[in-house]
């Protein structure tokens, strides 16, 4: 526990949802300490059914009940949002944001001189516990603040600290990745249908398979690389799936995918 840490979330949908219930199960906040808001009743009333706390009636009346505010909600809304809010904003909040492409500098211009912000680009796996998350510290957010979101985030799976700039490359990775795993798990089970497995079968053996590789290059620190070979006989089958992936240029697809995505976050940023 958190030295009785009061969380505030401003938007109550899927990813604040997932938020607060990692911190709860993980024994970092208690959930009568969570207050959430929303425009909708029903993500709202489905916030707290899934993590706890309290349904609030205004945005601001979350920010006078909490310390850390999480700012969850669409791009476009976020400084609406925290214009809304700046009144009930003071030295004891932490203000965290979660708008994917809304840069410091941008919230920083709409909250009290002095406010301590950080910018985060977490994943939706963060809604089964495997997010991969990374944040960045606002000019007046302390050691003490970065700190206490990666104890947050640590909660949700793995997370660390970067330089603002690469926030759009996060994005980009992990922040759109999932979406991107997704479609190789679907191929990978359309190809086991079309070698003749039942479709249930194709995606389950897909969705472990890509699963327990992941764990493979997190659990035992070898270079994907070394994995890869590692399955790789001479003359076998593993060879002659990796040529026909060289040849249709899967890894330079892949390449291209983060880098069009992170563009599109700068872009977005700059907007």
């Amino acid at each position: 526990m958190i030295a009785n840490l009061k969380v505030g979330f401003v938007g109550a949908g899927k990813m604040a949802t997932a938020l607060a219930r990692g911190f709860v199960r993980a024994g970092l906040v208690e959930s009568d300490a969570i207050s959430a808001s929303d425009v909708s009743p029903a993500a709202l009333a489905s916030f707290v059914r899934e993590a706890g706390g309290r349904a609030m009636e205004s945005n601001a009346a979350v920010a006078d009940a909490a310390e850390v505010l999480f700012v969850a909600v669409k791009p476009a809304q976020v400084a609406g949002v925290l214009q809304e809010i700046a009144p009930q904003l003071s030295r004891r909040h932490l203000v965290v944001s979660i708008a994917a492409g809304v840069p410091l500098a941008r919230l920083q211009a709409v909250v009290p001189e002095g406010t301590r912000v950080v910018r985060v680009m977490p994943n939706t796996p963060a809604i089964v516990g495997a997010a991969a998350s990374a944040y960045a510290l606002g000019a007046h957010a302390t050691v003490a603040d970065g700190e206490l979101v990666q104890n947050l985030l640590a909660a949700l799976g793995f997370a660390c600290q970067v330089p603002e700039p690469l926030l759009d490359a996060v994005t980009g990775l992990s922040g759109s990745g999932p979406a991107y795993v997704y479609m190789v798990i679907e191929a990978l089970s359309d190809g086991g249908v079309a070698a003749g497995l039942p479709r249930e079968v194709a995606t389950r053996l897909a969705a472990q398979t890509v699963l327990g590789a992941a764990r493979m290059v997190m659990e035992t620190g070898q270079h994907p690389g070394v994995l890869k070979d590692q399955v790789t006989s001479p003359g076998g089958t593993t060879i002659e799936g990796l040529h026909e992936l060289e040849k249709a240029g899967v890894r330079a697809a892949f390449i291209a995918a983060v880098r069009a995505a992170t563009d599109k976050s700068r872009l977005l940023g700059n907007k």
